[in-house]
């Protein structure tokens, strides 16, 4: 745990900056943390726009809303969303509305800080999963995981070649860098848009296609 100050105010986040209560959040925090995101100059009200729709839907729902929703709801694109966000959705968007995709009112503390392991026995083989599904180690994934994340999340029973373009692309990038790609990057290279990501993964970039991937994106 972290301490972060701004405006004569502190809040507590975990080690990638995210706020560890989020109702601690208020504006403030996002004014504070845009810079962290590589946001210059302030927040606008298109930022603004969209860091409240996360707010009043994590509030509604107890969770952070997909990507393709805030898009919608907000009439933007995904270019519109990168050159709000630079840093990326999660990272950017979420993290100032002080929220994140894992967060509810009764699971605040991120788990790479108080790890909570269960296992998955997939065809005699176990896997190390975090509460939400998530698995532990990277280095643990295989195609075997993914068919079986994929059947879990009630996708269709065989991964098609699109799906595996996307995965595939996911694992080459993280084990260069050891950094998830951003959703803008995943789409411009596979070049894809958001409505083709959505059929893809309907549960989400992070909930659906990173999961299966066997990575976290933090």
């Amino acid at each position: 745990m972290k301490i972060f100050e701004y405006n004569s105010k502190t809040y507590e986040v975990d080690s990638h900056g995210f706020l560890m209560n989020p109702d601690d959040w208020d504006e403030d925090f996002a004014e504070g943390m845009a810079s962290s995101a590589h946001i210059r100059g302030g927040l606008t009200e298109a930022h603004w726009k969209v860091i409240r729709f996360i707010r009043n839907t994590f509030e509604k729902i107890n969770h952070c809303p997909l990507v393709y929703i805030a898009c919608k709801k907000n009439e933007i694109g995904l270019g519109d969303l990168k050159e709000l966000f630079p840093t990326g959705y999660l990272r950017g968007a979420c993290k100032l509305a002080g929220v994140t995709y894992r967060e509810g009112y009764g699971q605040r503390i991120w788990l790479e800080e108080h790890m909570v392991h269960n296992t998955r026995m997939y065809e005699r083989k176990n896997y190390a999963t975090d509460v939400h599904g998530f698995l532990i180690n990277p280095k643990d994934w295989d195609e075997n995981f993914a068919i079986h994340k994929a059947h879990e999340l009630n996708m269709p029973e065989y991964l098609t070649k699109e799906h595996w373009k996307i995965i595939n692309f996911l694992r080459v990038k993280y084990a260069e860098s050891h950094i998830v790609p951003t959703v803008y990057a995943t789409c411009e290279a596979n070049h894809i848009d958001l409505d083709d990501l959505e059929r893809l993964f309907p549960h989400g970039y992070h909930r659906g296609a990173v999961k299966i991937a066997g990575l976290h994106a933090r």
